[in-house]
């Protein structure tokens, strides 16, 4: 059982104190239903992600995703979840074109949508927007790796740490001495991912980067089988979603047309 499974609500320090110590659990949502299950589950952080324009809205990328959307999701999420770290992940062309831009979108963030946390994704290029935020009462996670916004300049989802492992160690050092709380090390192979977690003071949170992260992430829809347009190999179902609803929406159909529902017990009588 977690020590702070008794905790009301988790802040950025209880993150920061978890590293070497417990495994920290992150997942994404995007509206009030699901961070609702996830909340009561236990979860450390909660991410409104930028896989909704995937999983939600069923873009091909992230790259779609607007700062109204994701301003529009963090309301629903932040109305369900009481004990959750909440963090919003900045879409496509939120941050990266002046230092000033960020700064404003990001307050804007945290000042419509009472979330504690913003993620962005990228190294060097960076350093300069996270130090600002830091030091404006922003925390910060980052993000290395993999990097969905990065799609077409890499060439696809490709999984990194083969042939730039020292670069990635070197974002990581950066970005910690920047001020992040925490770093995403997505799709880092296994010992390069390690590696970086054991140089950093702050913990990191996996997803598809193997076992030795301070944390994992996963997407909601992934967890619960919900989404089958594509399945990477670090996910694991841990329900088959999809067809848990498929079948009863189809005996709701079946019992419809067939008289059976409504019945006695769902009608008001006299």
């Amino acid at each position: 059982m977690s020590k702070y499974s008794e905790i009301k609500k988790i802040n950025v320090n209880h993150i920061k104190k978890m590293k070497g110590s417990e495994k920290i659990v992150s997942i994404t949502a995007y509206d009030y239903t699901s961070a609702r299950i996830v909340d009561d589950a236990g979860v450390e952080i909660m991410l409104v992600g930028d896989s909704l324009g995937m999983v939600v809205a069923g873009y091909d990328n992230t790259l779609p995703v607007t700062l109204e959307e994701t301003i529009y999701h963090c309301k629903y999420v932040k109305n369900a979840a009481k004990r959750s770290f909440l963090v919003a992940d900045m879409p496509f062309g939120s941050y990266q074109i002046s230092v000033e831009d960020g700064l404003r979108n990001c307050f804007r963030v945290i000042k419509e949508t009472g979330f504690e946390a913003v993620k962005l994704e990228g190294g060097i290029e960076i350093i300069p927007l996270v130090k600002k935020l830091v030091q404006n009462g922003i925390n910060v996670m980052g993000h290395i790796g993999l990097m969905p916004q990065m799609v077409n300049t890499m060439g696809g989802y490709k999984i990194q740490g083969r042939s730039n492992s020292e670069t990635l160690l070197n974002e990581a050092l950066e970005l910690e001495n920047a001020g992040v709380f925490s770093i995403v090390l997505e799709g880092v192979i296994e010992n390069v991912a390690k590696e970086i977690t054991e140089k950093l003071k702050i913990p990191t949170i996996g997803i598809g980067s193997g076992r030795y992260c301070d944390g994992q992430i996963l997407v909601f829809h992934d967890v619960f089988g919900l989404y089958d347009d594509m399945t990477p190999k670090f996910v694991k179902k841990y329900c088959d979603g999809r067809n848990i609803i498929l079948n009863a929406a189809k005996l709701y159909i079946k019992e419809t047309k067939n008289g059976i529902f409504p019945s006695v017990e769902n009608v008001f009588l006299e």
